[in-house]
């Protein structure tokens, strides 16, 4: 009986803080932008404790921050934040990489492929409505990453890279709405780790995906 009512809370802390990371991804809660409980209830619904776990949730995930003087705000994104998240998610992920080729095998090569086929179909067509495919080309991409190490191991780093992931993404879709990421280096690189993967060839892989994650425009926006 408490079981049922205490997972059907948490499962709408889990709508809310979906709806809350979306909005905040796209920038509909810009950054920086104070979160007060009763106009969030509002908008998204939910009852008021609900919300505050959510937020609190968002926290934790590094999207939203909490002070006990401030309440809650949404974090900030400078380019400063955007260099910071860079630089510790090419650590990450590239060890996970790492790590996921010294244990590889079939299943996980399976995984990566099929991962990497079906963010292929939406990068044929994104680059002609970009905003449209938003949401699908970046959950495509995030399976794509997460694929590549999810081999690794390590729980705790799958972790911190889901972290890092998730406050990156405010960047690659303000660059994809911008217009200024490069779709065609990203499939080629995309193409290069399949290949690299496949031959065995863990030198090339992390290359090639720290190359990726900085941006070969420097401004490691889009990826």
């Amino acid at each position: 009986m408490f079981g049922r009512k205490d997972n059907e809370a948490g499962t709408v802390v889990a709508v809310l803080a979906a709806a809350l990371r979306r909005d905040i991804a796209f920038g509909e809660l810009p950054p920086d932008a104070k979160l007060k409980i009763e106009p969030l209830r509002a908008r998204y619904g939910g009852s008021a404790h609900s919300m505050r776990e959510a937020l609190v949730q968002l926290s934790v995930e590094g999207l939203v921050e909490a002070t006990a003087q401030r309440g809650f705000r949404v974090a900030s994104a400078t380019q400063a934040d955007l260099e910071d998240i860079t630089r510790l998610r090419v650590e990450i992920e590239c060890l996970g990489l790492r790590w996921s080729m010294e244990k590889a095998d079939v299943d996980w090569e399976g995984r990566v492929v099929a991962a990497r086929h079906r963010l292929s179909r939406i990068e044929q067509d994104i680059a002609s409505n970009p905003l449209a495919l938003a949401m699908e080309w970046e959950e495509f991409n995030h399976r794509f990453h997460t694929a590549l190490i999810d081999a690794c191991g390590s729980p705790r780093l799958l972790e911190m890279h889901e972290r890092l992931y998730n406050q990156s993404r405010r960047f690659r879709l303000a660059a994809l709405n911008e217009g200024v990421v490069d779709f065609e280096a990203s499939k080629a690189d995309h193409d290069t780790l399949i290949d690299a993967v496949l031959d065995h060839d863990p030198d090339t892989a992390i290359n090639t995906l720290k190359a990726h994650i900085i941006g070969r425009n420097g401004r490691s926006k889009h990826h």
